[in-house]
């Protein structure tokens, strides 16, 4: 049996018993049959449950592969739901490889062969790779590339290629075993690795690097910084340039001034007073926040509505849902944590229905200067949905 087809089994037998885990910062990549989908993308998972087929009963945790994926492609991916299993992927981005077609989506967590986007929980730092698999013969193994960050021009480095193999127990409980090797005969910047999946690549501009190889699974691409000695290029210093001078503003925290200034945070996805019209409400709200030298410790947000009737409600992150309020106002809602990403996005359960919103922002600093101060078309949008 093929080691996902396996896996997959796994999976689906101790489905039932997986938790969910809590939100973690992760990456996810696709890549498709003849060139990357997705690029290495950075999320936050969430605790938002993923529903692909309009069935509250077929979800998976939003801090699973399921629910990074979900970020990761704004939700342009789709599969068949199976009890005790969860979704397939079948189609991601407009590519399609369904179990039948010759090919199917591969799943794979730091490597491994993973057991199914739903049953697979993420933690802190986790990487997730999709790319088709054939249904027949022996599987792609993921490949990766190490790489310098910076290279002198025109002088010769090495870039080493390794893959990871997962392999399983053929009888329960199926345990797996993940290795990584070097691969030979991969093809990276024009060169080919040796037996110890060493190549020799020489730069004369800033390059984007990755290996194929047959049947392997492409690398992600790594970017060499290629400068010339001291030319300040890739953090070089010309000879004789003076160190910019520290400028601060008194307190916010650079210059080893004390900081007591918030960071200013942006909601970037709705307008203020803008208008959606029926059954196309937002559900992926975005926004960034400026950087701070103390870093960026929290970012929450508080979305309250008032339907017909002034009957008003806040969202709760736990309920994932609007609660009933006693006394309408936005002051009165609830607010709660969606992460500490400078960019961040948070993706509601469903489009937002018909109803008057605010939408409010307040960052928190590495420092613990909040981002109080309520300021219209900056971190507070009231928008309208079928109105």
């Amino acid at each position: 049996m093929k080691k996902i087809l396996l896996a997959a089994v796994v999976a689906a037998v101790g489905a039932s018993s997986a938790s969910a885990a809590g939100p973690a910062d992760v990456t996810v990549r696709v890549e498709g049959t003849n060139d990357t989908l997705l690029a290495r993308s950075a999320v936050h998972t969430t605790t938002t449950p993923v529903v692909k087929d309009g069935n509250p009963d077929h979800s998976c945790t939003g801090t699973s592969v399921a629910g990074a994926l979900e970020l990761a492609t704004s939700g342009n991916w789709s599969g068949t739901w199976f009890d005790g299993f969860g979704y397939s992927v079948e189609v991601i981005l407009g590519e399609s490889h369904a179990f039948g077609s010759g090919q199917f989506w591969g799943e794979f967590v730091n490597g491994a062969a993973g057991g199914g986007a739903c049953p697979d929980e993420l933690a802190e730092g986790d990487e997730v790779l999709l790319a088709p698999e054939p249904e027949s013969g022996a599987g792609d193994n993921p490949m990766y590339l190490q790489a310098p960050a910076t290279a002198q021009k025109g002088a010769p480095f090495n870039v080493t290629v390794t893959e990871k193999v997962t392999t399983f127990d053929s009888s329960p409980p199926y345990a797996s075993h993940t290795v990584i090797q070097p691969v030979q005969g991969a093809t990276v910047g024009g060169a080919t690795t040796d037996a110890n999946g060493v190549a020799a690549i020489t730069l004369d501009v800033t390059t984007g690097l990755r290996a194929t190889h047959a049947g392997n699974i492409r690398t992600a691409t790594e970017t060499v910084c290629v400068h010339d000695g001291d030319d300040g290029g890739c953090g070089t210093t010309k000879p004789g340039t003076p160190a910019p001078p520290c400028v601060h503003d008194g307190d916010d925290g650079r210059c080893g001034t004390l900081d007591r200034k918030a960071t200013y945070g942006f909601i970037t996805s709705i307008k203020e007073h803008q208008h959606f019209r029926k059954g196309h409400g937002p559900r992926n709200l975005k926004g960034t926040s400026d950087p701070d030298p103390s870093g960026l410790k929290d970012v929450q947000l508080r979305l309250t509505k008032m339907a017909r009737g002034l009957r008003c409600s806040t969202f709760s992150d736990t309920k994932l849902g609007f609660a009933r309020m006693k006394r309408c106002g936005a002051r009165r809602g609830r607010w709660f944590s969606i992460g500490s990403k400078a960019d961040w996005s948070y993706l509601l359960p469903k489009a937002l229905g018909r109803g008057r919103y605010v939408l409010d922002l307040k960052t928190i600093d590495g420092a613990g200067n909040e981002d109080a101060k309520l300021a219209r078309t900056r971190n507070r949008v009231v928008f309208f949905v079928g109105q």
